[in-house]
């Protein structure tokens, strides 16, 4: 079904040209796959200037980059635009990109990078308040919508719920074929980062994990249960959890608890950043009508939409879930200036959120609405 598409414009595009000239360094954060290559060069060739692109995981370009100005500057020559793709291969990253914004400040970088873990530790501090930080996601709705004349979005976001945004799922008409290629990214990509840098001692224990998350989508995640149910210590979890987190495989989504006698407190719900991975790994792509799990897809899909829009803004909300010990529960909730958005998500239209629910949540936090999503009306509010 999806035409033959050369590029999608991204969301995040317009911003990264604004931020160029300013003196500070640009990093792009996203997934493996996930675009990042494509974009930033996009970019340059779009604005029609010369620039270098060094692939930091090629050994030439790492043993080059060395924090002395005088190395790398016989390494850049006299480009101004500089792509340097996954830097946290780099071994000291920040202080390269230090020194060259110190002795060139007209110079304009663009750092990658599939992690977070590692590439933000190491130039958080070199570069305090002398760089941008973005994030590229999986296609978005929108994204789609805008760049693809004619597409059917209505199938198009429930074939998603299936296979995912990965451009290249995207751009693949045949299922056989994305199924393939979505086994190949949640094998070989999903978490090469995590074992380049030996920071977890069993790989099949975080794959385990993962399908842990995978099976509990939607609901609340407890880490002394996973803790059991893997026979690894409970600070394991925690820190495999972060780590996959860091690598842009899952994301965390906590309960709204300001103190109310009967809300539930410390609780938190796990999504996947691409739905496509979450089937691969649960091998598991039979149709939406035939599937038990389609509300929790439905869920994990408009809370990333959600996600994914922010970046079209310049305020990103506080987000959350809500439940009471009374079973009272609100899906997703915007906060912003103290005033709070909450969504009940319901994959059939027919479902509602009840009365009691309403008033609760009301009376408790200053609420400018409280919408029921469903896939009738998804696309009003992504």
């Amino acid at each position: 079904m999806n035409p033959n598409i050369s590029y999608i414009n991204r969301d995040i595009e317009s911003k990264i040209k604004n931020s160029l000239n300013q003196g500070k360094v640009i990093v792009v954060y996203g997934a493996r796959q996930v675009g990042k290559t494509t974009l930033l060069k996009n970019i340059f060739e779009k604005l029609d200037i010369p620039y270098l692109y060094l692939s930091c995981e090629e050994q030439r370009v790492k043993t080059k980059l060395v924090p002395d100005y005088l190395e790398l500057k016989k390494m850049i020559g006299d480009y101004k635009y500089i792509i340097l793709d996954e830097a946290q291969n780099l071994e000291n990253p920040g202080l390269i990109l230090k020194i060259l914004i110190d002795n060139n400040p007209s110079l304009n970088i663009i750092a990658s990078g599939s992690s977070s873990f590692d590439l933000a530790n190491k130039i958080s501090e070199p570069l305090t308040g002398r760089h941008f930080k973005f994030m590229l996601y999986p296609f978005s709705y929108n994204e789609i919508k805008k760049n693809v004349l004619g597409i059917d979005m209505d199938f198009t976001w429930r074939e998603s719920l299936l296979f995912g945004a990965y451009p290249k799922i995207f751009t693949t008409e045949n299922n056989t074929e994305k199924i393939d290629l979505l086994s190949l990214l949640s094998s070989d990509y999903l978490y090469k980062d995590i074992l380049t840098y030996g920071l977890v001692k069993n790989n099949q224990k975080i794959h385990d994990l993962l399908v842990a998350l995978a099976l509990q989508l939607g609901n609340e995640v407890s880490y002394n249960e996973l803790s059991i149910l893997l026979s690894i210590d409970y600070k394991t979890v925690e820190r495999y959890i972060d780590l996959l987190e860091k690598s842009f495989v899952i994301f965390r989504l906590r309960g709204l608890s300001r103190n109310l006698r009967e809300e539930l407190k410390g609780k938190v719900k796990i999504y996947f950043y691409d739905l496509g991975i979450r089937n691969s790994l649960l091998n598991n792509f039979t149709e939406l009508k035939l599937r038990m799990d389609v509300g929790s897809l439905f869920e994990n899909y408009f809370v990333l939409e959600k996600i994914k829009s922010y970046q079209k803004g310049t305020r990103v909300p506080n987000i959350y879930f809500w439940r009471t010990y009374t079973q009272k529960e609100i899906d997703f909730i915007e906060e912003v200036d103290g005033k709070f958005k909450a969504y009940e998500i319901k994959y059939s239209s027919k479902k509602t959120i009840s009365k009691a629910t309403k008033e609760e949540f009301m009376k408790s936090y200053p609420t400018e609405s409280i919408k029921v999503i469903s896939s009738d009306n998804l696309g009003e509010e992504i």
